[in-house]
């Protein structure tokens, strides 16, 4: 297909309104001319990501989406869930761009020699408004790739690598021996259980399914756990007392399972007890919740002493606290190893006018392991 006007291309808005009604929707946009330190990309892959789908849908009842609009232009509607609508009061009646990271060919440069220098190439950038034909971007915010490298193996080589990566840090700078992982048969667990194998670091795996598991095990997991499993439990406090974890990072978010991942390491820590204490064992633990596969209450239940954190954790305010000489560090271990290591594999492409069809948006919503979507704006 010939690519779309450079002058104007259509970008994936987002809009809640006062009413309750969240509508995605299609509407051109104007390129605007680059500074002369920006560059125009023609974006040729972006996939959707947990944190995409929490701006695109946000917390809706898909039970009431419909259809609208018209095959060129489909608009999608849906009702906001009446207990999620004053989270959401801040962006009431505004239309918002949506998708974190992709990557394109620079087909316009500005005047500087270092976005000159880019005109022609394929690189990647996770600076938002992904979910459009065309997206301005300062020339020191994307990574250039290797040659060779398709649009779609750089597509997600900022969100999940650096996710990846960071988990890894946060375990050496907080000094832990070893970590949790939970919904660990997805493309971000499978990065992870790539890069602890490389860098010689223990990994306990849960995951949801024995189909989940193998999958995990066939990439060569050591440590695997399905939570469906009428032994998890010892199990895990199991693998926690050989590994010596005491950090998990949690993707499912609701439920009891942080609650049972702290339960099992003050288990194991307190099997290395000498002496008893009413307040539990010393060994600090924690649960970083990341995610929210399951939008359910976090539910804990106090079976673990006194030395322990729950909390969230997001990728961006970390980087921004390690500073640019580390972030640029882990971008370019993500360059070097990005159609290995941090490789990632899609179960369907699908085009812009696609996101915002009913069909399609009940499927990329249930955000189910090992089921990832790729957009192609230039389809």
């Amino acid at each position: 297909m010939a690519p779309p006007s450079l002058e104007t291309g259509l970008q994936l808005r987002s809009l809640v309104k006062k009413s309750g009604v969240l509508e995605v929707s299609l509407v051109p946009v104007a390129t605007p001319e680059p500074g002369p330190d920006e560059i125009v990309i023609r974006v040729e892959a972006t996939p959707i990501n947990p944190s995409d789908i929490a701006l695109l849908l946000g917390p809706v009842d898909m039970s009431t989406a419909k259809q609208s609009g018209t095959a060129a232009s489909p608009v999608l509607t849906a009702n906001v869930l009446e207990r999620a609508l004053p989270m959401l009061a801040s962006r009431f009646d505004q239309s918002m761009p949506v998708g974190n990271e992709g990557a394109g060919t620079v087909v316009k440069a500005g005047s500087s020699p270092a976005a000159q220098a880019l005109m022609g190439k394929l690189v990647a950038v996770a600076s938002g408004s992904m979910y459009s034909q065309y997206k301005v971007a300062k020339a020191v915010e994307v990574l250039v790739l290797p040659s060779g490298t398709t649009a779609k193996q750089a597509a997600s080589c900022f969100v999940n690598p650096l996710t990846a990566l960071s988990m890894v840090e946060v375990m050496r700078r907080e000094n832990h021996k070893a970590l949790v992982h939970t919904a660990a048969a997805s493309n971000l667990g499978q990065m992870l259980n790539k890069i602890c194998q490389r860098d010689g670091v223990a990994l306990v795996n849960i995951v949801r399914s024995a189909e989940q598991a193998n999958l995990l095990r066939e990439i060569g997991a050591k440590i695997v756990l399905d939570s469906t499993s009428p032994r998890f439990m010892p199990e895990l406090i199991e693998a926690v007392g050989a590994t010596e974890a005491t950090l998990a990072f949690d993707a499912i978010g609701g439920g009891t399972l942080a609650s049972q991942i702290l339960t099992a390491m003050e288990a194991a820590a307190a099997a290395r007890m000498t002496t008893y204490s009413r307040y539990g064992s010393n060994t600090f633990k924690q649960v970083y919740i990341y995610g929210g596969l399951d939008t359910s209450k976090t539910e804990l239940t106090r079976a673990f002493g006194l030395s322990w954190s729950v909390s969230g954790w997001l990728l961006t305010p970390f980087l921004q606290k390690i500073g640019m000489a580390d972030v640029m560090r882990l971008r370019q271990r993500v360059v070097a190893e990005l159609t290995t290591t941090f490789a990632s594999h899609y179960t369907k492409e699908i085009s812009l006018r696609d996101v915002a069809t009913v069909e399609i948006a009940q499927g990329y919503n249930k955000r189910a392991t090992g089921e990832k979507y790729l957009i192609d704006p230039t389809r």
